[in-house]
């Protein structure tokens, strides 16, 4: 299972993100687009997302804190 989030600093919805899955004990790859233009260009240029978070799950791009979208997207993972 790969879930990737995209974060910057001072990101409160982030951190509410990083706390959700962490409290799930869902492992996911952090990017800080602060810290890391790399990921700022994937983030903006790939996944045509211009905000922070934004959580990619399964392949599926998920831009802020869309719970239902991001529950179900977890269930699909979970069930497989």
């Amino acid at each position: 299972m790969q879930i990737e989030l995209f974060t910057q600093d001072g990101c409160p919805p982030c951190e509410f993100l990083k706390n959700y899955l962490k409290e799930l004990n869902i492992s996911y790859v952090e990017y800080n687009v602060s810290k890391d233009e790399k990921a700022k260009k994937r983030m903006m240029f790939e996944l045509d997302s211009f905000s922070t978070p934004t959580l990619i799950i399964q392949n599926e791009v998920i831009r802020g804190v869309q719970m239902e979208q991001i529950e179900a997207a977890l269930q699909k993972i979970i069930k497989s």
